[in-house]
């Protein structure tokens, strides 16, 4: 199956539009609201934090998405930046109601076809009549335009340094079908589920259940296996919405549709969640972590994350270090079992590739080629555990003084 890189994001499907807007939440002078709505009902599926306290529009998104009374019947999203609306208590879900009200309002459907999302400082109030005038805003500037669409993922930034999105072209029973999404986050990233706020939309005529299957499989080995500094956020959010309009006859079973449909979005969030890895808090370089020979599946992604989450060697990766004692020692309290006289670990990037233990033992390299090797934007940590035949990567970031710097002042 061939995916296409097309123009745009979450606008490029048929049916879906898009604005932002300036409200004035918590940022002046740039947007910090955006909506996405579609002409016509949409089924859905969601993912979402795994942490016990959940913001007020996490709550509000599960409940319409898990509703089989409500799904297929969805419209909009609404987002906004600079307040997490989180840890907000009643005030929180009301705030989440007025919202869909207002929304409801001004597009003329159901506020509970409505859902929300909101990222920024955790434990401010949410100005409700700040969103509601932005929603009207909002409301009044939908456009299909790839510009709109790009519009409204720079409107969701925080403190991302680029905007994120991204749309693939494929085949669906001969029809042309497209599945488009943008997305945010650099800080607070170890998702369980998915990770910060994504917003995935497509054309593809697909049942509830097998859109929520192939979300769910493509997440495992995408969001999933991210990192930039091991916390979990009270807002992760990842919907997606089909509209059907593509005209493919509607998946409803597993099959070479849904396997089409599966890849499609599979290597579309792969694609985007690297971005976000690269774009970590303070990052300076992308570094991936490939486990290979791991005796089960789960084994390999749990090594891969143990070490694409270690800060030792996250500063390693800053510091152009090839400190491979660091990534041995990740792999080792990871809490999988294994022979560690039987690993291999190779460091590489762009500018070549260094062994540096093999069989568990350190053996000799250039310490100024190294150096030059890990200079690159992109790293790579190839641990080879001579277990099996399973593979898994992640991505996460370097650990630089700018975290510490754009974290220390967040709330200001």
């Amino acid at each position: 199956m061939e995916y296409k890189h097309i123009e745009g994001g979450v606008t490029a499907p048929v049916g879906f539009k898009a604005a932002a807007a300036a409200a004035g939440i918590k940022y002046s002078g740039r947007d910090d609201m955006a909506m996405i709505f579609c002409d016509k009902d949409c089924t859905a599926a969601g993912v979402f934090t795994s942490n016990i306290v959940k913001a007020a529009p996490v709550k509000w998104d599960r409940d319409i998405v898990r509703d089989p009374a409500k799904n297929g019947l969805l419209r909009a999203v609404v987002v906004n930046a600079g307040i997490a609306n989180a840890c907000t208590g009643q005030d929180g879900l009301d705030a989440c109601a007025e919202t869909a009200r207002a929304a409801g309002e001004a597009l003329g459907v159901n506020p509970d076809q409505v859902l929300l999302g909101s990222t920024g400082v955790i434990g401010s109030p949410l100005p409700v009549d700040r969103v509601s005038a932005g929603v009207k805003l909002l409301a009044g500037a939908l456009s299909a335009d790839a510009s709109a669409g790009e519009m409204a993922s720079k409107a969701i930034m925080t403190t991302d340094t680029v905007n994120k999105e991204i749309a693939f072209e494929f085949t669906l029973g001969g029809k042309t079908c497209r599945i488009g999404m943008m997305s945010k986050g650099v800080g607070m990233i170890e998702p369980n589920m998915c990770t910060m706020l994504a917003f995935v939309t497509t054309d593809a005529d697909i049942a509830p259940a097998m859109l929520d299957k192939a979300l769910r499989e493509a997440v495992s080995d995408s969001f999933n296996m991210i990192s930039v500094d091991g916390d979990m956020s009270t807002n992760d959010t990842l919907v997606i919405m089909a509209d059907g309009l593509c005209g493919n006859e509607r998946i409803e079973a597993e099959g070479e549709e849904y396997a089409a449909f599966a890849g499609a979005l599979r290597k579309m969030l792969k694609e985007q969640a690297k971005k976000h890895a690269a774009d970590g808090e303070g990052a300076t370089a992308l570094f991936e972590v490939k486990v290979v020979n791991a005796d089960t599946a789960s084994n390999a992604r749990v090594l891969a994350k143990s070490v694409v989450n270690s800060m030792l060697t996250k500063a390693a990766i800053f510091g152009h270090d090839a400190n491979g004692g660091r990534i041995l020692c990740a792999l080792g309290y990871a809490g999988v079992d294994f022979d560690p006289d039987a690993v291999d670990l190779t460091v590489e990037s762009a500018a070549g590739s260094v062994p540096l233990y093999r069989m568990g033992a350190k053996l000799p390299y250039d310490e100024d080629f190294a150096t030059k090797v890990l200079s690159e934007k992109t790293v790579t940590a190839v641990c080879d555990m001579h277990m099996g035949t399973e593979d898994a990567t992640a991505w996460g970031c370097d650990l630089s003084y700018d975290y510490v710097k754009i974290n220390a002042d967040y709330r200001s």
